[in-house]
Parts: structure tokens; C-alpha cells; sequence
């Protein structure tokens, strides 16, 4: 017998103001066509006034807690990943910590950009296999609204404000590809792309937080082949195939790149969780928030398989392996 991480119950928030393709419109060249048939985007969210990451992702584990059937009084740890912290330090995740009420345990922040959550969900699986936690909290949460750069048309319309979580929790399982839970994790990165994306700005270059700055057209081709091979080698480590994935959960950066990994995998887009017409690209928010809506229509049967992989800026990028 081995010990498993199994998803007990998930949950997302999304801030209540909508921005359509035609709010842009309005201030940049661009048009609701373009933005359509280049991202696959219509609509995202954006945080109100005085709405920090921390608050976005309080909403998130309280609903994901509630789906668990636990309190916060249960959970032994929390792992967020962001990469729009609401201050240098503390972590964000202390910050929600407080926010449910949780007065014991540990609470640190995962920083890997739009593959953040990919890597929070392999760390917290690594501390319930060591035997470290049972239970665990795992939030991608991310207000990119607050570092856009709002002259720039290649990259303020792709990006959205949201939250998603999954409560972690340990069980026994066989130590085949037949237990539930995470089954494998494929984590990489490569700091020689730093300059395809990244942001102008931090404590210790400019003394600002700084606005994001991206290579589109180059950061497309590294995506497209990196989340294929990632999720490959991921299956491979579990003994498994894409043949026997029932469900594809990728980060939701853009609709093209998304296709062109499932055609690579050889799945259909049926089998393909879609939240990026609606949400955009909210970093390391965007699988959880795709996992709790596919979750929440009742998409996911026990026993079915999930890949889940994104890519971000570092270049980071990795993939997740798991039972549903």
C-alpha cells in the first residue's frame, strides 16, 4: 500500500465584473473578431477596487472546503500558487489562512506563473506521500489585471482575475495506475527563456511591481511543443498512454495552442475541459478554476483519468496525472 493524493472536492471564484471583447474595443485597435480568432477569448473578469488575490482565493477554499465536506479546522496545510501576490510578503497564502480561520498548520505560496498550480499540486502530493500532511488546500489565485499594460493590444486582452482550489487528502491506494488520485508529475523549466514572458518590474531591479511584457508568437511554439511532451512523459511515469485519458485539463492560455496539443495527444476537443472564452488566461488560477467548473456540471466520473499541464513564464512548464 502506498499513499495517494486524492481530490475530495474542488471550488472556484470569479470577481462579479465582467469585461466583454468590446470594452477594448473602446480603447485599443482591436475588435471583438480579432480577439476571438486569434485567443478564443470573449469575456474575462477583472477584480474590483481594493479586491486582492488573497480575498479571491479565501472564496475559492471556502467553497471547495464546503465540497469536501471539511472545515478549515481539517486541513493541515496550504499551498498557493500566484504570481500577483497582494504584498512582497507575507505569503498569500498566510493571508488565507487567516482569512478561514485556520489556526494551526503551514501556508506557503508557489511561484511558477501560468504552470503554478501544476507545481503547488506536485508539492502538496509530495508532502502527503512523506507522510507530512493528510489533508492539504491547494488555490491558484491571480489579479493579472493589476499588471497589464493597457496600450498594449498583444497582451492586456488575454488576461483575466479568478481563483480555483482543490482540498488534497490522503488515502491508501495500491501503488498502480488503477488507485485514485495524483499518479504522476512532470515539472520543468528553463531560465534561458526568461525574456518570452515575463514582467518589467520587482523589489530588488526597479522597486515596482511593473507590467507584463511577452514574445506571443515564440511563446505559442515552445507551448504547443512542451505541453505534449510533458504530458507524455507524465503518462509514461504512470504506465500510462493517451489512449487512456478520458479528460485533458490545460491551462487556459489560448484556444489554438490548447487545440494543437490535443490534436498532438490525439484527443478530441470533446474530451477537453474549455473555460477560456470565458475567463481567459487567469495563470495559475486557470486549471483549478477549470477543474471546479468541469467539476461542479458533473463532467468528471470516479474512476476517469485527467491530464492537466500548463506553461508559463520561466519558461516553467509541467503536467499532473490523476484519478478522478
Amino acid at each position: 500500500m502506498i499513499r495517494r493524493s486524492v481530490i475530495r472536492g474542488s471550488g472556484h471564484y470569479l470577481p462579479e465584473r465582467i469585461v466583454e471583447n468590446s470594452w477594448f474595443e473602446e480603447r485599443l485597435e482591436t475588435t471583438d473578431e480579432w480577439i476571438r480568432s486569434r485567443t478564443g477569448i470573449e469575456r474575462r473578469h477583472f477584480a474590483a477596487e481594493g479586491q486582492t488575490t488573497s480575498d479571491l482565493g479565501i472564496r475559492a477554499a471556502r467553497v471547495a472546503l464546503d465540497r469536501a465536506s471539511m472545515t478549515a479546522a481539517d486541513i493541515d496545510g496550504i499551498v498557493l500558487a500566484t504570481s500577483t501576490p497582494d504584498l512582497t510578503f507575507p505569503a498569500v497564502a498566510t493571508m488565507v489562512q487567516a482569512g478561514l480561520g485556520m489556526k494551526r498548520g503551514f501556508a506557503y505560496d508557489v511561484q511558477a506563473v501560468c504552470a503554478g498550480f501544476v507545481f503547488a499540486l506536485a508539492n502538496a502530493d509530495a508532502m502527503i506521500r512523506a507522510g507530512l500532511a493528510d489533508r492539504v488546500l491547494v488555490i491558484g489565485a491571480e489579479t493579472f489585471s493589476r499588471i497589464m499594460d493597457w496600450t498594449d493590444r498583444g497582451t492586456c486582452v488575454l488576461f483575466g482575475d479568478g481563483a480555483g482550489a482543490v482540498v488534497l487528502e490522503a488515502q491508501d491506494g495500491n501503488g498502480t495506475s488503477d488507485d485514485r488520485g495524483i499518479l504522476s508529475a512532470d515539472l520543468n523549466s528553463d531560465g534561458t527563456y526568461r525574456d518570452l514572458l515575463y514582467v518589467d518590474g520587482g523589489v530588488s531591479s526597479t522597486g515596482s511591481a511593473g507590467q507584463l511584457r511577452m514574445q506571443g508568437n515564440l511563446v505559442f511554439r515552445h507551448a504547443v511543443e512542451k505541453l505534449s511532451k510533458t504530458a507524455a512523459a507524465c503518462l509514461a511515469k504512470a504506465n500510462l498512454t493517451d489512449q487512456d485519458v478520458d479528460w485533458l485539463v490545460p491551462h487556459q492560455a489560448n484556444l489554438r495552442i490548447i487545440t494543437a496539443t490535443a490534436q498532438k495527444m490525439g484527443l478530441p476537443l470533446d474530451k477537453v475541459v474549455l473555460t477560456v472564452a470565458d475567463h481567459g488566461n487567469t495563470s495559475a488560477a486557470s486549471i483549478p478554476l477549470a477543474l471546479s467548473v468541469a467539476d461542479q456540471e458533473g463532467r468528471f466520473k470516479p474512476g476517469q483519468l485527467l491530464v492537466t499541464e500548463a506553461i508559463g513564464g520561466g519558461l516553467s512548464w509541467g503536467s499532473v496525472v490523476l484519478r478522478w
